[in-house]
């Protein structure tokens, strides 16, 4: 792996950049931030009355993927790399049913069968590379976003969903031995609602994990 863990120019994932205080894209932070603070997860991922969607969805992509969702991700997912590994994962799946091949259009134009940890590895390099791009999360005060902002955000997104699916399927048991259901499943809830309040992954994708996203929302109702 050249990402995940360090040996990518000894980096971790991090934040691609501040949003500049005072913007506006810093108060929607502000107020992503005091909605997910009040423990709503639903009042949380909802559009603010009169927000541009397309910049609600940069400001929750930034702030919850890049930073806190990155984060998770990374921690989640490194607690339990001793047990994902090219012998046990020699494919991404979510189950035996669900198999995944990576394909980014640029430098892999043809998708490919790989190990589950190559393929996240892939994956999350992918994701921070759209990220760090100015033409399509504009950090700039007044720069528009561009056509395929949306189309390009539900493919991060439906990507991301992948890694859970995984570890889910896969790893849950260790997780429990770890002790870290209770953040994995917060940390899924959250990530499920924002995406079910936009429609942001089509259904048909969401099938691997759907028995728990119908379990998790029968709970807050």
């Amino acid at each position: 792996m050249s990402f995940l863990f360090g040996s990518r120019s000894s980096k971790t994932f991090k934040p691609k950049k501040n949003i500049p205080e005072g913007s506006h894209q810093y108060e929607l932070l502000k107020h992503a931030e005091a909605t997910l603070g009040s423990g709503n997860l639903r009042q949380a991922v909802m559009l603010p009355e009169g927000e541009d969607l397309n910049e609600w969805i940069a400001v929750n992509s930034e702030c919850f993927a890049a930073v806190d969702f990155f984060n998770q991700i990374n921690m989640l997912y490194g607690t339990i790399t001793e047990f994902c590994t090219e012998t046990s994962c020699p494919v991404m799946s979510a189950g035996p049913r669900y198999e995944y091949h990576w394909a980014d259009g640029t430098n892999i134009k043809k998708p490919i069968k790989c190990s589950a940890p190559k393929y996240i590895d892939y994956l999350m390099t992918w994701v921070q590379d759209q990220l760090d791009d100015e033409t399509l999360f504009p950090s700039k005060i007044g720069v528009p976003f561009p056509k395929n902002f949306m189309s390009v955000a539900k493919t991060i997104l439906k990507r991301l969903f992948r890694v859970y699916a995984h570890i889910y399927h896969q790893h849950f048991d260790s997780v429990i031995q770890l002790q870290e259901e209770a953040h994995l499943n917060t940390s899924f809830k959250h990530f499920i609602f924002f995406v079910q309040e936009f429609n942001l992954i089509d259904r048909r994708e969401l099938a691997p994990l759907q028995d728990l996203i119908e379990k998790l929302g029968s709970k807050d109702r």
